[in-house]
């Protein structure tokens, strides 16, 4: 394969040793590239421009590369793609046509796919790279593999190429692997275990391309050429606050599988914008490429957080996700996603150079534009009386601005009240001439600009520091655990939390402002102002939980994490008021994903519940086995019930199984429950009923056209559903209309459509099932959040 096309260099630079970075000899050498998902998305758009840039870099040594591409497909299916992804790399301005042309023939010649699914497939790989390096007499370097694999693979392709494609010489091995690494610390722990076994620290490099942003790698150097006027102010007595932001104007789509298992906290906020936290308060190091110091001083940055509690986040989700998570994994339009698209985070730390100062982390998608940036703002103690916008009235801050947005490029921006920075090495220059953009409230003459004087590629940046064995760009172990420590409390506190949902865009507005009480944060609007046109001109400057009726029944309306906490404290209320006068409350609950939001509401917040005086029955139920994942009470059971103390024996599931069979009337599982309602609940009537409502209007498991007012007195029957699974059982209206209180919780713009109908249709329970819903002597209530009733 390498044939006369000897062309590249491998410096064989830095192997660790004892936590630090030694440089071996440079000697000669042949290094074999492995990108392990070499056709998908992140080697098309990245990986494959910077392996080729890296051979450019590299041409004119002499010595030797090649490049493979790993996939599970077979070699006749995938090395027609491989190859269009490397005849697709370009070269820099300063590479002339006919000298770029040589070199991407060159590089295609030096490239190959290689099926990698099993063990052979990697043993066959070490023998192919051994036979050429023979054939050919060249030494071996090293071998690099980049894992562009989703993270449940790392293990087991880390045991390959461990047992069957590690370098039989004095070779380095170099293994790259892409976030996420885990998802909260315990299986952060794990993955870590699970590939130290198979490699060794310093053959591990995790990659945060934000790491190779060239803004984010100049962060210390800029702390420490300017150290003579930071180290006065860099401390709490001149640090307003610091902001470290990440907006995205995009949404999710294409990426829900991997996405809503994550949310934006695990994907922004954990790493990229944690990384940069550290680099802007930590210590600085003595000396900036000594690894072990700069790991050491970020660690202590880590014990000197406070904990993040929920008190300390707000989180959003946009509006159009709900509906793509439903397309893209094929869920009903009753699922929920509570997955966050945008959160804020105000973190403190316990240090006395910053203490107090609050530090913002702030990411989301479907944002009003695309850009990154660092802002560190400082106090400003002058009052100009008579010229307020002087130059030293103005705002002092240092801007790290990552790339995007009204700038256009990477650029570090000091205003021009605190100081003039320090000139930069040949790398970065001086911008004099400006456009006419504002950055962060000054006009960009305000500023001091400092850019690169070439822009760069992070993966590219960051495969030239894997090369060269330079591992300060990158994740250690302590590092990344240290990390989910500070991380999976608050995202375990947060994990029944319903997102705030917006619109998107500009039409967002003032709804994600923030505001920071002390050491506490939450949105600054409590209330949401919905625009006149959709209130038909009405006022709406200041509702939060708007009450009326609804069909001549009482209605409670707003926004749905303000409908969810309502309706929580009305069944508790409902609760202790049952308690004190009977010593007991019979609460009944229906399926589906409508509930959910509420589940984790009482399950989280409301501790004074008196759940060992509650009885929990089901409304309905899906004729399937309770440990199946369709099952309502299996949903009741995991979102609630297992996180209350509720005694065992007040928990009533419906019995759809008996005999080994699923509802069949001969078994009498509906007269069964009906008995036990009897027996347990006085006159049959339940103190609180939580009902639903289909898009087709159908409520509990009474559906269109199923003759419900033909089910007579009876409290339970079995129905049918025109959907699978077609057999239910379900509580009559015989009995849901003996309720003390009955609500109908209706959410979500996909109801919009059915509410408008609702308001106009006459009482019609076999059209209209929910239309049957007519308490007797107890009081019907309609929850219905603001996208369903406005739309």
């Amino acid at each position: 394969m390498f044939g006369t096309v000897l062309l590249l260099l491998v410096t064989l630079c830095a192997q660790e040793g004892n936590g630090e970075e030694r440089a071996e000899a440079l000697r000669t050498g042949h290094v074999s590239v492995v990108v392990v998902g070499g056709t998908g998305d992140l080697a098309k758009k990245y990986l494959w421009q910077g392996f080729f840039e890296l051979y450019v870099n590299q041409a004119r040594s002499g010595k030797t590369f090649s490049f493979y591409g790993g996939g599970l497909s077979p070699a006749d299916a995938a090395t027609s793609v491989l190859f269009e992804i490397l005849k697709a790399v370009s070269c820099s301005k300063d590479v002339s046509e006919e000298r770029c042309a040589v070199l991407k023939e060159q590089f295609l010649r030096l490239a190959q796919y290689r099926q990698l699914k099993t063990r052979e497939d990697y043993q066959d790989l070490a023998q192919h790279i051994e036979r050429e390096l023979q054939q050919e007499g060249i030494t071996e370097a090293g071998r690099l593999f980049y894992l562009s694999l989703p993270a449940f693979a790392y293990a087991d392709v880390a045991d390959k190429i461990n047992n069957s494609c590690r370098p039989t010489s004095r070779a380095w091995l170099r293994v790259v692997l892409e976030k996420p690494f885990g998802h909260d610390l315990r299986s952060a722990q794990v993955l870590a275990a699970q590939l130290g076994s198979s490699l060794k620290d310093e053959e591990m490099y995790r990659i945060d391309h934000y790491l190779g942003k060239q803004v984010v790698a100049k962060i210390l150097p800029f702390r420490k050429e300017n150290k003579k006027f930071l180290d006065p102010i860099w401390n709490k007595h001149h640090i307003e606050r610091v902001e470290i932001i990440m907006k995205e104007s995009l949404d999710v789509k294409g990426r829900i599988p991997f996405y809503d298992q994550y949310g934006v906290i695990r994907d922004v906020l954990q790493n990229h914008l944690t990384e940069v936290m550290t680099l802007l308060t930590m210590r600085l190091p003595t000396n900036l490429s000594n690894n072990e110091e700069v790991l050491q001083n970020k660690l202590h940055i880590f014990s000197s957080m406070l904990p993040l509690t929920k008190n300390q986040a707000v989180v959003g989700q946009y509006q159009a996700y709900q509906t793509t998570v439903q397309q893209e994994m094929n869920k009903t339009k009753d699922h929920v996603s509570l997955t966050p698209t945008f959160a804020a985070v105000l973190a403190h730390l316990d240090d006395a150079q910053y203490e107090g100062v609050p530090i913002l982390l702030i990411s989301g998608k479907m944002l009003d534009e695309r850009v990154g940036y660092a802002r560190i703002l400082f106090k400003n103690d002058i009052f100009c009386l008579q010229n307020p916008n002087g130059v030293h009235c103005k705002p002092k801050q240092i801007v790290f601005y990552f790339g995007h947005g009204s700038l256009q490029y990477p650029a570090i921006l000091v205003s021009k009240n605190l100081f003039k920075p320090v000139s930069m090495d040949g790398e970065w220059k001086e911008v004099t001439e400006h456009t006419d953009v504002n950055i962060l409230g000054l006009p960009i003459s305000d500023y001091y600009v400092q850019t690169p004087t070439e822009q760069k590629e992070a993966y590219s940046e960051l495969i030239s520091h894997i090369f060269a064995g330079r591992k300060n760009s990158f994740i250690s172990a302590e590092n990344l655990l240290a990390s989910w420590g500070l991380w999976t409390p608050l995202l375990n506190s947060l994990a029944g939390s319903y997102p705030r949902i917006y619109p998107g865009g500009a039409d967002n507005r003032d709804l994600l402002d923030i505001r920071v009480n002390s050491k506490d944060i939450g949105y600054n609007s409590e209330v949401v102002i919905i625009s006149s046109d959709q209130m038909g001109g009405t006022s709406t400057n200041s509702f939060q939980v708007m009450q009326g009726y609804f069909r001549s029944a009482g209605m409670v309306s707003a926004w749905t994490e303000e409908l969810v906490e309502r309706l929580a404290v009305d069944i508790q209320e409902a609760a202790e008021a049952a308690v004190r006068e009977g010593g007991v409350f019979h609460l009944a609950f229906s399926g589906g994903s409508s509930p959910l939001a509420l589940f984790h509401r009482l399950s989280l917040h409301h501790f004074s519940f008196p759940w060992s005086n509650t009885h929990v029955w089901m409304v309905d139920e899906r004729c399937v086995p309770l440990t199946e994942l369709e099952s309502n009470f299996h949903g009741l059971h995991d979102h609630l019930l297992q996180h209350v103390r509720i005694p065992y024996y007040n928990i009533h599931p419906m019995p759809v199984q008996l005999n080994q069979r699923l509802c069949v009337e001969e078994d009498g599982g509906a007269l069964l429950y009906e008995k036990e309602i009897s027996k347990l609940v006085n006159g049959s009537s339940f103190h609180f009923v939580l009902l639903g409502v289909g898009y087709d209007s159908h409520t509990a498991s009474l559906f269109p056209g199923s003759k419900v007012d033909g089910l007579g007195e009876s409290l339970v029957a079995l129905t049918e559903s025109p959907v699978k699974p077609h057999q239910r059982m379900s509580l009559t209206f015989s009995a849901i209309n003996r309720a003390r209180k009955v609500a109908l919780l209706v959410m979500g713009k996909g109801k919009h459509e059915l509410i408008t109908q609702l308001s106009r249709v006459k009482d019609n329970p076999d059209k209209w099932p929910v239309t049957g819903v007519k308490p007797a002597d107890g009081t019907l209530v309609w929850y219905i959040d603001y996208d369903a009733l406005l739309g």
